[in-house]
């Protein structure tokens, strides 16, 4: 740890959150919302129905993925993309495209908190700014606890995907701090560690596998399982 606690919580004046497996698990909202646009799909769309079980939609939507690195800061357009572009192949209706997205992105937002997230953000936010930096397409507005933050910057606004410079820029600049008064938290080293720091914010790693770190150009100033140690590492736990 680069950092006391006391040091680095009296130099902060702003705290930004990842979203996806800092707040809560990815894995699982993914799967399931994959599961019910697949179902959604079949019901309508015979076509769909003959090509394509979940395995090799999944399958064909990682291809996509992969194909397409210069839509990576935009997972809502390249959906889309990939939902227009799959009805045409099976002949259906693309008019089906909109109303499937909705199903997907309903599930999308289905998330569960990590034990004590909503409470950590409540207590942070009666010191700190808070906001959020995001590569995906969660809206914390639509999970219900976009009243906690201050600021949301995604990278589909910024036209870059995370770890890009100008992603963090933007963060400062709607901070409105300077970059080491406001600390980052994620668990990617690359993503969110990284980017951070190459523009001088600091840094909370969240940590929740045990990983080693291996990335010894930087390093982060703080390293946590979970994001409900942050009150007490930075010196807030149990404030009313």
């Amino acid at each position: 740890m680069a950092h006391t606690a006391d040091s680095l919580a009296a130099g902060i004046g702003c705290i930004t959150f990842d979203l996806d497996d800092t707040l809560w698990a990815c894995a699982p909202v993914i799967e399931q919302a994959e599961r019910l646009l697949h179902g959604w799909l079949v019901r309508r769309c015979p076509g769909f129905a003959r090509r394509y079980d979940l395995d090799a939609f999944v399958g064909a939507r990682g291809r996509q993925w992969q194909a397409n690195p210069q839509w990576h800061h935009d997972m809502t357009a390249l959906r889309k993309d990939f939902l227009r572009q799959l009805l045409a192949e099976c002949g259906c209706d693309d008019a089906l495209a909109g109303p499937a997205f909705e199903v997907f992105v309903e599930a999308r937002n289905a998330v569960c908190l990590h034990r004590g997230a909503e409470t950590t953000l409540q207590r942070l936010g009666r010191r700190f700014r808070l906001g959020v930096v995001t590569n995906g397409n969660a809206d914390v507005h639509r999970i219900g606890i976009g009243h906690l933050f201050d600021f949301v910057v995604t990278t589909a606004e910024v036209g870059r995907p995370k770890p890009d410079a100008m992603v963090y820029r933007a963060v400062v600049e709607r901070a409105a701090l300077p970059a080491e008064r406001i600390l980052h938290v994620g668990d990617d080293p690359v993503r969110d560690v990284q980017g951070a720091a190459a523009v001088g914010m600091k840094t909370a790693w969240v940590n929740a596998q045990d990983r080693v770190w291996t990335h010894p150009e930087v390093r982060p100033d703080l390293e946590l399982h979970a994001v409900d140690e942050l009150p007490a590492l930075l010196g807030v736990e149990g404030e009313t």
